[in-house]
């Protein structure tokens, strides 16, 4: 292997690895709490090492607040209102296993400190949410005036609340179910009950 083909893998080994370390960080402590040392010092990196990837804590937040879409990946061939729902089963299945996931969910509370003014991990996820409730109603499984937008939007803020008090209550262990009712509240004023009948992961299969 030639040596560049060497030092980019490497190089690509460490920033995994600063970034996972990040992660499991600002889960544990926030970002108010974490510190670049600290960081450095799960990684096993110097702190050289970390500021060559990025080039202060905010960066490394917002890295992980933008990546965490992908971390969520919904079953192959999911689609439309179903790609939707199995987004955030998905996000709520493996948000207590994946330290980006919980890292996101810790950091939301403080986008602000990191976060350029006019974005943030709401907005990021409102538009995922959107697209896939756009296709929807583009295949007939939602009612064409529907508010996408605001149902998006909906969506996302009631999958946060369930996230922080499945979270205080159960440690996350019933957030699926949370997510479940959400949907099950929903689907009756949104979906083509036709088109809805195959819908799977709403806790009625």
């Amino acid at each position: 292997m030639a040596p560049r083909v060497v030092k980019q893998a490497r190089a690509e080994r460490t920033r995994a690895a600063v970034m996972l370390a990040a992660a499991e960080v600002f889960a544990e402590n926030g970002f108010s709490g974490a510190s670049v040392m600290k960081i450095a010092d799960r990684a096993g990196v110097t702190l050289g090492g970390v500021y060559f990837h990025f080039r202060s804590k905010e960066e490394l937040a917002r890295a992980i607040v933008a990546g965490q879409p992908e971390f969520v990946v919904p079953p192959e061939g999911s689609h439309g209102l179903q790609r939707a729902i199995d987004v955030t089963r998905t996000w709520a299945r493996q948000l207590a296993e994946s330290p980006m996931l919980r890292a996101g969910a810790r950091l939301v509370w403080e986008q602000d400190r990191f976060m350029p003014a006019g974005e943030n991990s709401h907005q990021q996820w409102t538009g995922l949410m959107a697209a896939d409730l756009q296709s929807a109603v583009d295949d007939g499984e939602l009612k064409p005036e529907v508010d996408i937008q605001a149902i998006a939007r909906m969506i996302v803020n009631a999958c946060t609340g369930a996230q922080m008090h499945s979270y205080v209550e159960t440690a996350h262990e019933d957030l699926v179910d949370r997510v479940e009712e959400i949907w099950r509240c929903l689907l009756p004023a949104l979906g083509v009950s036709d088109e809805c009948k195959g819908i799977k992961g709403i806790g009625r299969e």
